[in-house]
C-alpha cells in the first residue's frame, strides 16, 4: 500500500517546481515514472507517452494539458488533463503518475491540487478520473477520495472480467481554487 502524505512530508512537495511547457525528453520521461508504479501494462505505458508526443506535435489543440513536478530539474511526477468533448465545464484527468520511491510526500497531491486550479481558471465545474477497481488500484482510489472526489459509477467488467472501471468525480469550487 502506498504511504498517506505526512505533514512532514508534504514539505517534499513544496521543493518541487511546477511546469507546463512540455519539453521532448518529457516523452521518457512520462514512460519512466508511469512504469516504475507497476500499475500498468506495456499497451498502457505507450498511451502514456504517445499523449506526450501528441501535445508535442498539435500544442494545445491536442486537447492534452500537463503538469510536471521537477526536483533539481528532472520529472519525478506529472499530471495530464483535458476538456472532454461536447461538454461545458467538464474535464477529465487522464493520468496522473510519481516516481515510486517519491510517492506518499505529497508531490501527488499538490499535481492534482495544480490540475483542480488550473481548470478552475478556465471555467470548469467538474473533474473525472477513471481507474481499475482490481486490489492493485485500492491505494489509488483511497488517494482519490482523500483528495475529496466520490465513486460516482461503477462499471462491471470494462476492462476484463471481474475488472470494473470506476469513475471518480469532484465539482470545484472556482472561488476556493482561485486564492
Amino acid at each position: 500500500m502506498t504511504p498517506r502524505a505526512t505533514n512532514a512530508d508534504s514539505s517534499a512537495a513544496k521543493l518541487v517546481e511546477l511546469r507546463d511547457a512540455v519539453r521532448d525528453a518529457d516523452v521518457k520521461a512520462v514512460r519512466d515514472i508511469v512504469t516504475s508504479s507497476g500499475f500498468f501494462a506495456p499497451h498502457e505505458i505507450d498511451v502514456a507517452g504517445e499523449l506526450v508526443v501528441e501535445r508535442l506535435a498539435r500544442g494545445a489543440a491536442s486537447g492534452y494539458h500537463f503538469i510536471f513536478a521537477d526536483a533539481d530539474s528532472q520529472p519525478i511526477g506529472y499530471a495530464c488533463y483535458g476538456p472532454i468533448g461536447c461538454t461545458v465545464g467538464s474535464f477529465d484527468l487522464y493520468w496522473i503518475a510519481v516516481q515510486a520511491e517519491i510517492r506518499g510526500q505529497g508531490v501527488g497531491r499538490r499535481l492534482l491540487q495544480e490540475v483542480e486550479r488550473r481548470v478552475a481558471l478556465v471555467g470548469g465545474r467538474r473533474v473525472y478520473i477513471e481507474t481499475s477497481s482490481r486490489p492493485l488500484y485500492e491505494p489509488t482510489r483511497h488517494f482519490y477520495e482523500r483528495c475529496g472526489y466520490h465513486a460516482e459509477a461503477h462499471l462491471e467488467d470494462f476492462y476484463s472480467l471481474g475488472d470494473a472501471k470506476v469513475v471518480f468525480v469532484k465539482p470545484l469550487d472556482a472561488a476556493r481554487l482561485h486564492r
